[in-house]
């Protein structure tokens, strides 16, 4: 296996404060840093507020033990262990010691959506190699979807004789920055390529650039032109009276007499036509 000797452990340079962690920066920092953060923070009244929150952040990238502060015999037992001990201030009275250690990555099941990004290409493909040897298929479709989340992953399986051909596959991949296990299936190979997945960036919204241009754009809307009847405010619009109709029944008569109801005849009457209930 082609390991590049990249450090996944480097202290973030942003996280100042304990409110700034989150489950997935977390894994940034150290045991040291941790101490650190906590003391700045003691006199943080939304920290002291919500202590239980930024513990299970710290839970979930560390291991914490509690220890009394005179039991010299346990923090030497927990530094063996490569713990660091240290003081964390619940309030103005009490403070409690803390043995802390990161969580070690070692095995597929310790990989996480939070830490996959955490670690390099190289650490992964020995996590993977750990899994009894079985290969990319041995892992199960959930562990799969996590690794390739934060990684390019690709596969090949050849003879061994064909897997280091030159020009091949093999060969471009590790010329393109891949990091490469080889997981021996008899007389074939399986090659597991892993690189790290570039991390896509966020769309942003294109804004105008200040109010003045919020402005002007109103400004544009009110000076468009509209048809002369837009002008008019229909709310402060007036109906004009209708005009009394002066049409008198005398005034019907056969010529200008139109109706647009078809009144069937009813068999029970003797009526002759229309002109019977036009008299009535």
């Amino acid at each position: 296996m082609r390991n590049k000797q990249q450090s996944a452990d480097q202290p973030a340079k942003k996280l100042t404060t304990l409110k700034t962690l989150t489950k997935s920066s977390v894994w940034d920092v150290q045991e040291n840093d941790i101490f650190r953060m906590w003391e700045g923070a003691d006199k943080d009244s939304e920290v002291k507020d919500n202590l239980r929150h930024f513990v299970d952040i710290i839970r979930s990238a560390f291991m914490i033990e509690e220890i009394k502060d005179d039991d010299d015999m346990q923090k030497k037992s927990y530094e063996k262990q490569g713990y660091k001990i240290g003081q964390v201030k619940i309030d103005e009275q009490n403070k409690i010691t803390w043995a802390i250690k990161k969580r070690p990555i070692m095995r597929v099941t310790d990989l996480t959506y939070e830490n996959i990004r955490h670690i390099t290409a190289a650490k992964l493909l020995e996590v993977i190699d750990r899994n009894f040897g079985g290969g990319w298929d041995s892992l199960s479709q959930s562990i799969q979807d996590i690794i390739e989340s934060g990684f390019d992953i690709s596969t090949t399986t050849l003879p061994k004789d064909r897997l280091h051909k030159k020009g091949g596959m093999y060969e471009k991949k590790v010329e393109d920055g891949f990091d490469v296990l080889e997981v021996e299936k008899g007389t074939w190979v399986e090659a597991i390529f892993a690189k790290v997945k570039p991390e896509a960036e966020k769309p942003r919204l294109k804004l105008m650039s200040s109010e003045r241009d919020l402005d002007e754009s109103d400004e544009e809307d009110e000076d468009a032109e509209l048809p002369e009847d837009d002008y008019r405010n229909h709310d402060e619009e007036e109906e004009e009276p209708e005009e009394p109709s002066t049409f008198d029944d005398e005034d019907i008569t056969e010529e200008n007499y139109r109706t647009t109801f078809e009144i069937e005849s009813d068999p029970d009457e003797e009526a002759d036509g229309l002109e019977d209930y036009v008299e009535e």
